[in-house]
């Protein structure tokens, strides 16, 4: 169980050797790593699927992951939200409606283990393969805001920063800038923090865009089109079942968001230019 400064960070010290190139002997030092905890969630108490993730940020996780699963329609939906650390991990404990909890008995699955993974554990294929709503069609930004926006990431991402092992994913507004960013050592985790922080502070998360440090894989663009996004941007590629998933839904799709470049993938109107 991480201490708990890992809760206010998402950090542990731990001691490492450093080897140079030429160096006849190590040099001991103290490495800042990022952490990660099992995060179990349970709703009406019953236990529904465990997480790996860094523990900070844990109630907008929740909330997060709640509504992009579908699990409730808003954040009103969770009466009581109490996150209990333990010497084994995190519980937290969710009370919603019970009609949503009888809905949600019907596609139980377990998430077990995989900080790399955001669908582990599905058990049919129709929960996997939710389709989203069409999205609107009023979102439009410049490549500059674009621009702005990476320009601005770096400096953000603190845990990143001393980890050099946590994803970020950032909030932004059409003009490019960054109003809120959340990470993790899990890209999903990280994009549920943003999802239930946009919630609970009453931002209408429509009327901005994504910006992810990872690959744009489809448990993301997933989540982002049923948070009802326009825009996800990504840094690195997406994958096949991205794109499928955003010429459907309707969505902007664009990797490799780099260095004054970008690729769009999908649905490119919206990119004054296109």
């Amino acid at each position: 169980m991480p201490d708990a400064e890992a809760f206010a960070s998402g950090t542990g010290s731990y001691p490492a050797e450093r080897y140079a190139a030429d160096a006849l002997a190590p040099q001991a030092r103290e490495e800042i790593l990022v952490e990660e905890t099992p995060v179990a969630l349970n709703y009406n108490g019953v236990a529904h699927a465990v997480m790996m993730l860094t523990p900070t940020d844990l109630e907008d996780f929740a909330v997060g992951f709640s509504l992009s699963e579908g699990i409730v329609a808003s954040v009103a939906e969770i009466a009581e939200l109490d996150v209990l650390p333990s010497r084994r991990g995190v519980a937290i404990m969710m009370r919603i409606p019970e009609a949503r909890a009888a809905a949600l008995a019907t596609r139980r699955r377990s998430l077990p283990g995989s900080g790399a993974c955001g669908l582990c554990g599905v058990e049919q294929l129709e929960d996997l393969l939710r389709e989203p709503a069409a999205l609107d069609r009023s979102l439009r930004i410049a490549p500059a805001a674009l621009r702005r926006a990476l320009e601005a990431l770096s400096a953000r991402q603190s845990l990143g920063q001393r980890t050099g092992a946590a994803h970020a994913a950032a909030w932004v507004t059409t003009d490019g800038e960054l109003r809120a960013l959340r990470e993790d050592a899990a890209r999903h985790s990280a994009l549920d923090k943003l999802l239930g922080h946009l919630a609970r502070s009453g931002l209408n998360a429509r009327e901005g865009w994504l910006l992810l440090t990872s690959r744009a894989s489809y448990e993301l663009v997933q989540k982002a089109a049923f948070a009802g996004i326009e825009l996800l941007a990504a840094v690195s590629a997406p994958t096949g079942l991205a794109v499928r998933l955003a010429e459907r839904s309707g969505m902007t799709l664009v990797g490799f968001a780099r260095e004054g470049r970008f690729t769009c993938y999908a649905h490119g109107g919206r990119i004054a230019g296109h």
